[in-house]
């Protein structure tokens, strides 16, 4: 795969996420508003230890896929591509089958166990996402694999589509029966969605199943690896990067655990508890979680274009990926993360209205604390998929465990005082992928032996992000007395975007091959040179 190709991929899922994230900011926001940090509390207890089972069943394995059938067609062997499909998705199916048979059974005990039996309704509704999931991840992986991208990204927007459709609907018509069973409503929306999303990727594949058919037919001979070899070469890869993938649920869950407990025993109710952290994980925690949209599909696209290269010991293009991945994401991270510091409590008013004046600056002081965080988790999104496709998943999975048991140590710390409380969450979880970024980083120098531009990676982009802030910051102050919160807020925001672009371009940040991407770039980018504005197309 080369670099443009990689980042083609990126872009399609990039696309692909906006719309998801578009989608689930509909979901989301009337969701918050809806429910209030009360019963956003109950799904959001319910949401972390669904996103760790949902880790352990499938989170390596279409990593893991994606990898194997990338480095089998580099080599022409499609047969064995297409069986090592075919095997993880039987894997899949009876995880799929486990994990969601053992919440049926559990669910009353661990909602319990939790402190907060009224989650129960929230957890049991998302019983069929934990089996449906794991099919459509088997598909995503093989399609990853294959370089394909347009497959998961369509089925990405079509689960999202149902799951807002449906967990709106459910949600409103079940609130009058209390928020607790509401908050099920909502959860039961994230199964519809996994139901519809599995069903879109089995009608693709049935699709280009004369496709596959013809590729196979054209395979080079090759050994055929037996089914305990295919096993094995999974496990190795997909239980590192599960482990690893499933340290930020565990560290999501123990954070449930500890908070609930840390704030009851500073003299908090169980309601005021519960509200509080709504206000941490449903509230700002779903705005951090916006910019990584892009990040996601860079990590996706990393995986196999990191493996292919490293495959055919091209060690030039590794650099040039890895290089290109590590660029592209504090692009992206950089300006998110000052922008939502900039403009926290504003953002909160403008989306969630519902909040009174105490919960806007309580959860706008939780989102300025968590912004900081967007800088360390997108680059360790990236970082771990280049380390991962280096055939060193072990190495991130290390790093964030360092990170998460600093983490557990501050949360336990800071959230027991009460003037800090739920923030000391938010200040843990900052530190905890600042330590995982940092280890990460230097363990992909050492095992690529790149070369990092502090000036074109690092300052020009902080130097457009600090300008866009300033800009934002000017912009709400100045129109607030005038237009109102709301509207400086949207003006801020809109004017602070298109002066992050044109100071990216003033600084050389954006290359002739980063238009490319776009549709009709290459006609922007032309022109763009010969005003000599942007820089000419290179190789790094």
């Amino acid at each position: 795969m080369t670099k443009d190709n990689f980042l083609k991929g990126a872009a399609i899922l990039g696309i692909a996420g906006a719309i998801v994230k578009i989608l689930g900011a509909f979901y989301r926001i009337p969701l918050n508003n809806i429910l209030g940090s009360e019963g956003i509390g109950y799904y959001q207890t319910a949401y972390p230890l669904y996103v760790l089972l949902l880790t352990i069943s499938t989170a390596g394995f279409p990593v893991a896929v994606a990898k194997l059938v990338s480095e089998k067609r580099a080599i022409e062997d499609y047969r064995g591509a297409h069986k090592v499909f075919k095997v993880a998705f039987l894997g899949l199916l009876i995880a799929g089958a486990l994990t969601s048979l053992f919440v049926f059974i559990n669910a009353k005990n661990i909602v319990e166990s939790l402190g907060n039996e009224d989650a129960y309704y929230a957890l049991i509704a998302l019983v069929p996402a934990l089996f449906f999931v794991p099919i459509m991840a088997a598909f995503r992986g093989y399609f990853q694999g294959r370089q394909t991208m347009t497959p998961t990204a369509l089925s990405q927007i079509v689960e999202q589509l149902f799951r807002v459709a449906a967990g709106l609907l459910v949600t409103y018509y079940l609130l009058d029966r209390g928020l607790p069973i509401a908050a099920g409503g909502a959860s039961f929306g994230g199964s519809i969605g996994a139901i519809t999303g599995a069903i879109t990727m089995i009608f693709i594949y049935i699709f280009k199943r004369r496709d596959i058919g013809e590729e196979i037919k054209s395979s080079l001979e090759v050994e055929e690896e037996s089914v305990n070899k295919i096993i094995k070469d999974l496990l190795v890869i997909a239980i590192p990067i599960t482990i690893g993938a499933a340290i930020v649920p565990i560290m999501n869950s123990i954070d449930t655990l500890l908070v609930f407990k840390r704030l009851n025993s500073i003299g908090f109710t169980k309601e005021e508890a519960n509200a509080l952290y709504g206000q941490l994980t449903g509230h700002a925690q779903t705005l951090i979680n916006l910019p990584l949209i892009f990040s996601t599909a860079l990590a996706i696209s990393l995986v196999p274009a990191i493996a292919t290269a490293n495959m055919k010991k091209n060690y030039k293009s590794i650099r040039n990926i890895t290089a290109s991945g590590i660029r592209i994401t504090l692009l992206i991270g950089l300006p998110a993360a000052l922008g939502l510091f900039i403009l926290a409590k504003p953002i909160i008013g403008l989306l969630y209205f519902k909040l009174n004046q105490g919960e806007i600056i309580s959860t706008g002081e939780i989102l300025s604390i968590l912004s900081f965080g967007v800088i360390f988790l997108t680059l360790v999104q990236s970082l771990t998929a280049i380390l991962q496709g280096l055939g060193r998943p072990l190495v991130p999975v290390v790093n964030l465990a360092i990170g998460a048991a600093v983490k557990v140590f501050l949360t336990y710390t800071l959230t027991g005082i009460r003037t800090i409380n739920v923030k000391g969450a938010a200040v843990s979880t900052v530190t905890a992928y600042l330590i995982a970024a940092i280890l990460d980083l230097m363990a992909v120098r050492k095992y690529t032996r790149l070369k990092l531009s502090f000036r074109e990676m690092f300052l020009r982009p902080l130097v457009s992000s600090i300008g866009m802030a300033l800009v934002a910051k000017l912009v709400h102050a100045s129109l607030m007395n005038i237009v109102g919160d709301k509207l400086s807020t949207i003006l801020a925001i809109i004017l602070a975007a298109i002066t992050y672009f044109v100071l990216l371009i003033i600084t050389g940040s954006l290359t002739y091959e980063d238009f490319s991407l776009l549709p009709k770039g290459d006609r922007i980018a032309k022109k763009l040179l010969e005003l000599n504005i942007l820089k000419n197309k290179k190789e790094k």
